[in-house]
């Protein structure tokens, strides 16, 4: 396993990330701790998760996620080994059984940050994120921004000052955010620099073969600011397995389990991960790893995370850690992103 640095940090991370979501849903508590157990065997050492998971959020698995993740690291004592990252979640969402104010306040942060404690069996949290923006942006597939009302009320600095007390309580060391737009970064960053508050470090956000808008200016910022990309759905909800099109998606896949999420299933996307397939196949690599290898190459990517419901799956997307795509390969993908750029943002 290769290891990088989360931004201004000394701490290592692998360059693959466990992502979790799937823990409460479509894996059951043993299958959750067989994948734990696996990936930490292959040296990975970063664990994404966040207070609203399993996907797809409903009161009655509410949390599920966390706590098997916090029943697994009191059986293995692996805690100090890890590097745990989660999430708080925002407004803008019908979820109103996590908390009663489901804002970025003083007193929700709080509240989060211990519910989390408690189900990871934890005395730290090594990465806090802010799942996506209080305000009404473009995110989860919409790709421009709209001007329409919206009741936010600018708060980014008593968000980091809530942050601050908890770092010097050492119940968080860093901080990200996620889901979030070139301009809510910055305005973090400002903040930060201006009243000496905690750095948002690390942005979580989508990107793949069929969604790099991350590019078009969050690449930027990254670069200039010192700030890693957690990349997530790298394989866009499976979909750059290459399962959608062959035929090989079972019932249990995630797209078939959950028909409401349609960011990836353009005919656009459907386009375009036919021609990456192809091009996959022309070089004698799988699809996967095609799109997983591409995602860890980019300079601004500190760590991939990636997911899956079946120890096959989990076994193939962790040996892409030894893949590397030549500069030939490159070039023929960058050829289809000329033709089709983005059809999944």
């Amino acid at each position: 396993m290769n290891y990088t640095t989360l931004s201004n940090t000394n701490i290592k991370v692998s360059q693959i990330c466990l992502g979790t979501m799937t823990f409460g849903q479509q894996n059951t508590e043993a299958e959750a701790h067989a994948q734990l157990d696996y990936a930490t065997g292959q040296g990975i050492n970063f664990i994404d998760t966040a207070e609203m998971y399993p996907i797809a959020a409903r009161e009655a698995t509410y949390g599920s996620t966390e706590t098997f993740i916090g029943n697994w690291l009191k059986k293995t004592g692996k805690r100090n080994d890890l590097v745990i990252a989660t999430k708080i979640a925002g407004p803008n969402r019908n979820m109103g059984y996590i908390r009663e104010k489901l804002d970025y306040s003083r007193e929700s942060i709080l509240l989060s940050v211990e519910k989390s404690l408690q189900r990871l069996q934890t005395d730290y949290i090594d990465l806090y994120q802010f799942h996506w923006p209080e305000r009404k942006v473009n995110f989860f597939g919409q790709r421009g921004f709209k001007i329409e009302e919206d009741a936010w009320e600018d708060n980014f600095q008593q968000i980091l000052e809530t942050l601050q007390e908890l770092v010097a309580e050492g119940k968080i060391r860093h901080v990200g955010v996620s889901n979030e737009t070139p301009w809510g970064l910055m305005r973090f960053l400002e903040e930060s620099k201006k009243h000496d508050l905690p750095k948002m470090i690390t942005i979580q956000n989508a990107y793949s073969l069929v969604n790099r808008t991350f590019e078009i200016n969050l690449s930027e910022v990254c670069h200039r600011e010192n700030v890693g990309l957690l990349a997530y759905s790298p394989l866009a909800f499976g979909f750059l397995t290459g399962k959608y099109l062959t035929g090989l998606a079972d019932e249990q896949s995630r797209l078939n389990q959950f028909p409401q999420f349609t960011r990836y299933n353009s005919e656009a996307t459907k386009t375009a991960t036919q021609k990456y397939l192809e091009i996959a196949n022309q070089f004698g690599l799988t699809l996967t790893h095609l799109a997983l290898a591409f995602v860890r190459q980019q300079s601004f990517v500190t760590s991939t995370i990636i997911g899956a419901t079946s120890m096959q799956q989990l076994q193939e997307d962790i040996a892409t850690h030894t893949v590397s795509l030549s500069a030939e390969i490159l070039r023929e993908i960058e050829k289809v992103h000329g033709q089709i750029a983005d059809p999944a943002p």
